[in-house]
């Protein structure tokens, strides 16, 4: 790639932001467009800005120079040629797709306005201005009913009792954050939550959103029972951001399909992060965004051996206490398979009084996943057995040992 080329990136969250910066860092000029008027921030410590532990400026990107602020209208594939709604057209060499995710918004009775915008109190949770406005509208004892319970869900829940709301928590499924946690964690998940006052219900699915003037005031489940609500929280979910790809005629399944050096079915356009499939895998978390960011700069400043080929990637929660005399820290991390099939091994530590828990899957003598809660001094020893995919010593030894070392923690 010749160094003047044209490098443009449509999006400005952290994958782009990652990829722009490295960019820079190697030489290669880039143009990033981003729609939000905000500084490009990590979406990721979104709670921790509802929750008021963070500012908005503590969780800002350090954005690269050039950052174009508007909505991409359309591609023009031929011409290579981004049209941005006010009219203005940016030529490219090379085009990245890091368009990002939108929120799931659940098909319920009365969500939306006749004018199909949400009532006054619904709230998704995806972007900065979802935040502030979260953040504005909750009170101390403001009625707030969170549709969701996985991972977004549960720190929505959290940061909205931590500002002193009355929450409750309806998940449809069984338990809370089934997509990461097998059911021992979940349940101290639950157990949290219950100890900040949030109410949750398991089991149950929403099936109606009741407004008066506008504004919401009650969240009706399939059984008939209704829940009071002064705010309600969307945590339904994401699905990717694929509109422009698609009217390009890009190859889109569940995402933009790329493949290991991140390229779409057009070889001049590029996508990471949230928007693109690799290998038939939709990630939709940070970790593979920013591996995949990071190979994609080296491909474009001129590496020909760099290649994308998955990430094995570790989900990682903090809850914090909710009041200034309660100090406690509740951390978890998942990875891998957290379910054994038949014929695996499982070993497993719970201390109940302390409230931690420690469950490692081993099969044909090879850790495939596991789950920490409470004191989380032995994950980075587990995740490097894990990601490493070596074979164990056949006496069990050393994985006792990598269950009960805290590194000094």
């Amino acid at each position: 790639m010749t160094s003047n080329s044209r490098v443009v990136v449509i999006g400005a969250g952290l994958a782009g932001v990652r990829l722009a910066r490295r960019l820079g860092e190697l030489g290669t000029p880039v143009t990033l467009i981003g729609d939000e008027e905000h500084r490009p921030y990590n979406r990721v410590l979104l709670a921790e800005v509802l929750a008021g532990r963070y500012s908005p400026d503590v969780i800002a990107l350090p954005a690269p120079a050039e950052l174009t602020r508007g909505r991409v209208a359309r591609i023009d594939r031929e011409l290579r040629a981004v049209h941005l709604a006010d009219g203005s057209v940016i030529a490219y060499d090379t085009l990245v797709l890091a368009t990002g995710s939108n929120p799931v918004l659940p098909p319920l009775r009365g969500l939306f306005t006749p004018d199909h915008e949400l009532p006054e109190g619904v709230h998704a949770f995806r972007t900065m201005d979802d935040c502030l406005g979260l953040s504005k509208a909750v009170r101390p004892g403001v009625r707030a009913v969170v549709i969701g319970g996985g991972l977004l869900g549960v720190s929505a829940a959290r940061a909205l009792a931590v500002r002193g709301a009355q929450v409750v928590l309806a998940q449809q499924s069984e338990r809370l954050m089934e997509r990461q946690l097998d059911p021992g964690a979940s349940k101290l998940v639950l157990r949290h939550l219950k100890d900040l006052g949030v109410e949750v219900h398991t089991e149950c699915r929403v099936r109606d959103v009741r407004c008066v003037g506008g504004a919401v005031r009650s969240v009706e489940l399939a059984d008939g029972y209704a829940l009071d609500a002064d705010l309600v929280v969307l945590a339904c979910g994401v699905h990717p951001r694929v509109g422009l790809a698609q009217a390009a005629g890009l190859e889109v399944r569940k995402g933009v399909v790329v493949d290991d050096e991140l390229r779409t079915s057009d070889p001049r356009i590029r996508a990471v992060g949230d928007c693109a499939q690799h290998d038939g895998t939709l990630y939709g978390l940070a970790t593979p965004a920013l591996e995949q960011a990071e190979v994609l700069a080296e491909l474009l400043a001129g590496d020909p051996n760099a290649r994308y080929t998955g990430t094995r990637s570790l989900t990682r929660l903090t809850l914090n206490g909710h009041a200034a005399h309660d100090r406690t820290v509740f951390d978890l991390a998942a990875f891998g398979e957290t379910e054994a099939l038949p014929g695996d091994d499982v070993v497993q530590l719970t201390d109940a009084t302390r409230g931690t828990y420690r469950k490692v899957v081993v099969r044909d003598d090879r850790v495939v996943g596991g789950v920490l809660v409470g004191e989380l001094g032995t994950v980075g020893a587990l995740a490097r057995a894990w990601e490493g995919a070596e074979p164990l010593p056949s006496d069990g030894g050393p994985l006792l040992h990598l269950l009960t070392n805290d590194g000094g923690s």
